[in-house]
């Protein structure tokens, strides 16, 4: 077992923008709760209300300016007449509360997919900020088997381009692959930023081994990262690290 999330997707300081599907939100919590010092979280683009029980206080921004406000995990949220959602900040407003200098780790939902297991990024997304340290693009491997529509993507149209098949073929290990390691795909707006893909909901030995089919197809097919993490981030668990040099050790990855 990994010895700490934050390690594994390199996550420890700076901004990390999260992108895809399948459980940004649930990975950003996770994340925040296993940081020893203060943690911001917001978005650039609408999301759900926070979890009241994962956060210490929710800030609405207005007119640019936030107060000052005390707690471990401080989340920022700006206006909209959506409802049950929150609005998202601009690079510049997380910019200038990173920059203050209040914050360990300021983590950012960078895109939406309605509560999907999978997805494709349209021409406007994701907005991931310049000054990004890290991005972790999220996929769920329960996608595999599955037929390419609706109820599991969002936007099968374009998911289905970008893996190169068919809308209501079943998805492959491999098609994951392509999707993670496409410059319109998972790693479209990531600029120079460090990239740890996260294969997420590996609830069984099946789902494993398609996830690390996937993983391993997908470090086959790029140099943009190193490694891929395999996790039931619902659990706080990960399963693997799978890195291209198969050199685990210094992670403390139990492979057996």
């Amino acid at each position: 077992m990994v010895s700490s999330l934050l390690n594994a997707f390199r996550a420890n300081h700076g901004v990390v923008c999260l992108v895809g599907a399948g459980g940004k939100k649930t990975t950003m919590y996770a994340l925040a709760r296993e940081h020893r010092g203060r943690v911001a979280l917001s978005s650039t683009s609408h999301m759900y209300i926070y979890d009241e029980d994962e956060v210490d206080r929710v800030v609405q921004a207005e007119d640019g300016t936030f107060e000052d406000v005390q707690g471990k995990v401080v989340a920022f949220a700006g206006k909209t007449d959506t409802p049950s959602r929150v609005g998202g900040l601009s690079s510049a407003q997380i910019q200038r509360l990173w920059q203050a200098g209040n914050f360990d780790l300021f983590l950012v939902k960078a895109d939406g997919a309605r509560a999907r297991w999978i997805k494709a990024p349209e021409f406007h997304e994701p907005v991931v900020p310049e000054y990004t340290d890290t991005v972790i693009p999220v996929v769920s491997v329960r996608v595999v088997g599955r037929r390419l529509d609706d109820g599991i993507a969002h936007r099968p149209e374009r998911v289905a381009d970008l893996m190169g098949i068919s809308t209501k073929t079943a998805i492959e290990p491999e098609h994951l692959a392509r999707l993670l390691t496409s410059p319109v795909g998972s790693l479209k707006g990531v600029g120079d930023a460090v990239v740890v893909p996260l294969i997420n909901m590996v609830d069984d030995d099946v789902l494993y081994q398609s996830a690390r089919t996937a993983a391993l197809e997908a470090l086959s097919q790029t140099v943009r990262f190193s490694r891929v993490v395999l996790a039931c981030m619902k659990q706080c668990r990960i399963v693997e690290v799978v890195e291209r040099d198969e050199n685990l050790s210094h992670l403390g990855v139990d492979k057996g």
